[in-house]
């Protein structure tokens, strides 16, 4: 007698990356021998899955990207030795059994915010696994899991899921994705229904299971064609490495299951087996990192995980009774917080060191081996055939001379490849925005593991490295909003990588929030890094470049426009504004056909160093600005520019940012430097005590010897013995502290005239 549908149908809802379940998939598939076993996963992957038959090391995952104008949507589909889906892969090619990936593509809008296909989705129904947690007496739903189905009785395992995962369902309501997917889930099980006469195995997330059921014999029996994607999409998807540390929930909610090197532990040698050893790789850590663990520490640990167990009700200890017991044995300190795997998230900073690596060696170190034979994206040859013809394939330190041809090359290589996030590559000195440019480069280049899943993640971006870090390039640009500060790093990077003058939107991004930027700061340190990339273009390979040339023009008009209209009252040097005067100073020296002439920006200059609204370290750079293009101030003016005493340290602090050279080339008699002296030497004790801080950050800005010149001329024009190095020479006692303490004694003399306390005082002497 031939059987019903329903009666030919089994599904199996698990859990992903479950022992437990993998086994009930392995031991249903052999006993029942389907016609078809049916895999939650990617329906657009089924034409590929004799790649997933290879020889594969793994954690392996399948990686899918869409790619649309702007915009870069990633998923992984992970396995490990120990996943149900995995295991009815492996099953389903024994039994000779049909079989189909019937999931909706990663690309469809149901997995919009979904990076892991195979997350664990326990939020959306915490309600009854809360009160399941508080019932049974355990922490969390990780520790029910392994209370209810890994260390439990594998007896009527099945009907525990069913009854575990229709209570779950039945409290929590489904989304629109949750629909979407389950609709055609079902419609490839009524098209396996209806292809076959033998049995048909369903293996899919424990959550989608009682709707499946419900829509098994509601619809058409045709196979389902499978969505295609957005016209204009980019789309594909290859077979990646993945590890034990991206699988893990301890970093991030939708990697996975937690500790995944205790649960494949747990799956080759049974939990006695698991714990023991993980008890003796957690002490051989600890060791490793100086914490001493004696032998009956260890004996302490297993004796409390085994009595945990057996409290909890445990044949066998599960991961909690281990973490738990090797945590009473170990840590006799108290703890800030409570123990990670009573859970779920990231560990948090302030951690023990033993639960750090205790957790550590519970996640494992495992990283997954592609067959030789899988497909890989374009990009992994081309970057392979970059690395050996640069030699930039072993690892090691890499000196690079930007002025050598070849070492640009290689440099623009490394930096391509340190924008595509791929892992080994690491520049320890070089050129960078905002700082002095210099033309060489240290490379430090190292073997990683993470490197070949990286480059396969980035073939989505391009066939080629140039092409692929352009795109990526492309994509910060329209990601950073006009975010001027990020569009200056961006306008760097694309000199580095050598594709500044392939990217054409960067040029008009930059110049629009140049135009919008109300942040004097942020302008100058654009207008920095575009004069930096111009002035050194033999470096870069970015002569001629028009993008600079735009940027030097916006950036230097934006930055006069606002300086002369920031006013602000007093406060500590502002070191961006004061930067961003020294820009336009280099913008107006170097490159005067691309900036307003040096007489117009000196005027705009003196005319802000007279406002008595600006703040006065902007009136003091200002007041640079202008001497350095020729227009000094004199000293009177100098003297009023600098404003009230309190005020003069960070005056003196924007003049000699912005012309420290003009300062020290000034002559002996009169100027800036013969004022300042005199403001000072008229500065009563409380007046010179308020001003003393800031003017010694204003004299940071000259090395000792720029100190010293400075100094000697101040001596000289007092007519004062001794040298001016007599005047740097330290002291013990820091001068603040000296003059507060001369202060001091002056106010208690004030005191004690007035108070006639003086003779008292001399009698008791």
């Amino acid at each position: 007698m031939l059987m019903s549908s329903r009666d030919r149908l089994h599904i199996l809802g698990v859990r992903h990356h479950s022992p437990a379940c993998a086994r009930l998939v392995a031991d249903t598939v052999e006993r029942l021998r389907p016609a078809a076993v049916l895999i939650e996963g990617p329906a657009d992957f089924n034409d590929r899955l004799d790649e997933l038959a290879l020889d594969h090391a793994l954690p392996v995952a399948i990686y899918s990207y869409t790619g649309t104008e702007g915009d870069m949507r990633r998923t992984w589909t992970p396995f490990c030795d120990y996943s149900p889906e995995w295991i009815a892969l492996a099953a389903a090619r024994r039994a000779g059994a049909e079989v189909r990936f019937i999931d909706l593509p990663a690309w469809h809008d149901a997995f919009a915010g979904i990076e892991n296909r195979y997350s664990d989705a326990e939020r959306r129904y915490g309600e009854a696994t809360e009160r399941l947690c508080r019932e049974l007496a355990v922490d969390n739903s990780d520790a029910l899991w392994d209370h209810l189905v890994e260390v439990a009785d594998p007896d009527g395992l099945a009907e525990r899921l069913d009854a575990y995962f229709e209570l779950l369902r039945g409290e929590a309501a489904a989304d629109e994705a949750d629909t979407e997917r389950e609709t055609h889930m079902a419609a490839w099980i009524r098209a396996a229904l209806a292809e076959t006469d033998g049995p048909v195995v369903v293996v899919c997330g424990g959550f989608h299971a009682p709707a499946l059921r419900r829509l098994a014999d509601r619809g058409p029996a045709d196979r389902p064609a499978v969505p295609l994607p957005p016209e204009g999409a980019e789309v594909g998807g290859f077979l990646v490495p993945y590890s034990f540390k991206r699988l893990d929930a301890f970093a991030g909610y939708q990697s996975g299951m937690p500790s995944p090197e205790y649960y494949q532990r747990l799956w080759e040698d049974g939990p006695q087996a698991a714990a023991d050893a993980l008890v003796e790789l957690i002490a051989t850590r600890l060791r490793g990192r100086d914490q001493i663990v004696s032998t009956s520490d260890l004996i302490g640990a297993r004796a409390l995980t085994d009595g945990l167990a057996r409290l909890r009700g445990h044949d066998r200890p599960g991961r909690t009774d281990l973490l738990d017991g090797l945590a009473g044995a170990l840590i006799s300190d108290d703890l800030e917080q409570p123990l990670p795997w009573t859970r779920r998230g990231t560990l948090t900073p302030g951690t023990h060191p033993v639960v750090v690596e205790m957790t550590a060696a519970l996640t494992g170190a495992r990283v997954g081996r592609l067959h030789p034979d899988t497909p890989a994206p374009p990009l992994v040859a081309d970057v392979e055939a970059a690395l050996e013809r640069l030699g930039l394939d072993s690892p090691g330190a890499v000196r690079i001379d930007l002025t050598d041809p070849l070492d640009l090359e290689r440099s623009r290589a490394m930096h391509c490849l340190s924008m595509l996030a791929v892992p080994g590559f690491s520049r320890e000195e070089g050129p960078a925005e905002g700082m002095e440019v210099t033309a060489s480069e240290q490379w430090e280049i190292r073997d990683h593991d993470g490197r070949r899943s990286a480059l396969i993640e980035a073939g989505a971006y391009g066939a080629t490295l140039g092409d692929a870090a352009q795109n990526v390039l492309e994509r910060r640009i329209g990601g950073a909003d006009g975010d001027l500060e990020a569009l200056a790093a961006n306008l760097f990077g694309a000199a580095l990588c050598g594709r500044a003058r392939l990217t054409d939107r960067l040029g008009p991004a930059v110049e629009a929030a140049v135009a919008a930027s109300p942040e004097l700061a942020a302008v100058g340190k654009a207008l920095a890094v575009a004069l930096a990339l111009w002035r050194h273009d033999h470096l870069f390979g970015t002569a001629g470049s028009d993008l600079y040339a735009a940027v030097i023009g916006r950036c230097t008009d934006r930055a006069l426009w606002l300086a002369e209209g920031l006013h602000a009252g007093p406060g500590p040097a502002h070191a961006g504004r004061l930067e961003a005067l020294c820009a336009v100073r280099d913008a107006v020296r170097h490159v005067p056909h691309l900036t307003p002439p040096a007489g117009s920006v000196a005027d705009t200059g003196r005319r802000i160093a007279r406002d008595g609204q600006a703040p006065p370290d902007l009136r003091g750079a200002a007041a640079g600005l202008a001497w350095s293009l020729g227009a000094p101030p004199e000293a009177d003016e100098a003297a009023a520019s600098a404003g009230a005493p309190g005020r003069l340290g960070d005056w003196l602090a924007g003049l000699f940012a912005v012309a420290r050279e003009e300062v020290l080339a000034e002559a002996d008699d009169g100027g800036v430097v013969a004022a300042v002296d005199e403001l000072v030497g008229d500065m009563s004790e409380s007046e010179f005590l308020e001003a003393l801080p800031a003017l010694r950050q204003a004299f940071g800005h000259f090395p000792p010897r720029e100190r010293a010149q400075i100094a000697e001329r101040v001596v000289e024009r007092r007519g004062a013995p001794g040298s001016g190095r007599d005047l740097l020479a330290r002291h013990d006692v820091d001068p603040v502290v000296q003059a507060a303490s001369h202060a001091l004694e002056a106010r208690v003399d004030t005191v004690l005239e007035r108070e006639h306390l003086f003779a008292a005082t001399e009698e008791r002497q």
